[in-house]
């Protein structure tokens, strides 16, 4: 587990963030049916490159892109192909960097051209989600605080959280302890403290919350064919509680 002590680090921490966050904003502008996904992994790359970093997840354990693209049923690790974008498409994207020794890691799901209403729900439900669980990062609470706000919000809302991927810390790794599910009783679990970098990310499903792993060995998808909804964001935890880094 790291703990961040320097405004250094910090502001290192804080770049490899912004880097993601602009990834994020800038590809939204390609998101339209028609558009292949290997061609948002090409992007993304010239991005991470001009902007002075070096994408974090290619090569990470084998995986093969700097994006993980993950559309409809597939939730997370969905690896950039010539398949295209179609009309009604929800489309979840994560990206990570490296800058100065740091890692940045964010995701965010999009609507390609109209999506009916129980996909925008999905999505709205799953943001919402992660805004709950970053509110209750801050110094003193557990872990555990932040899982029990984000499943309890998506379930009120009728849909499920993934249990098997998990939040974490980052810094100089790009998955350091603590993990942070995104269920479970709260008051369990680390103590949050000043100094800490967390990777908050809710994954939820619009059915059943089982995943399987598809035969390219990194897809995983929804394993009863629902939709998923993937967003992520890095904080850190400051005296007076969390700070968002994945912004410009």
């Amino acid at each position: 587990m790291i703990v961040i002590k320097s405004e250094e680090e910090k502001m290192k921490m804080k770049e490899s963030n912004r880097i993601v966050a602009l990834v994020l904003k800038e590809i939204e502008k390609l998101i339209k049916p028609g558009v292949k996904t290997i061609e948002l992994d090409e992007f993304a790359e010239k991005l991470i490159k001009k902007e002075g970093a070096i994408p974090g997840f290619k090569g990470y354990q084998g995986f093969p892109a700097t994006l993980c693209v993950s559309i409809n049923e597939e939730i997370v690790h969905g690896i950039p192909s010539e398949r295209k974008l179609k009309e009604g498409d929800i489309v979840s994207i994560d990206v990570g960097t490296i800058k100065d020794g740091f890692y940045g890691d964010g995701a965010r799901t999009y609507a390609v051209g109209h999506v009916d209403e129980k996909g925008l729900k999905l999505m709205e439900t799953t943001k919402k989600a992660l805004e709950k669980g970053i509110e209750k990062a801050i110094p003193g609470n557990r872990i555990s605080d932040i899982s029990h706000s984000i499943q309890t919000y998506v379930e009120s809302q009728g849909f499920s959280v993934v249990r098997q991927f998990v939040g974490h810390g980052i810094g100089r790794n790009l998955h350091e302890d603590p993990q942070i599910p995104n269920y479970g009783e709260p008051g369990r679990g680390p103590v949050i403290k000043e100094g800490m970098a967390l990777a908050i990310e809710p994954m939820v499903c619009e059915g059943n919350w089982e995943a399987e792993i598809l035969n390219d060995g990194w897809t995983a998808v929804c394993k009863d064919g629902s939709r998923a909804a993937h967003y992520e964001h890095t904080i850190f935890i400051n005296a007076e509680g969390p700070e968002i880094l994945t912004v410009v």
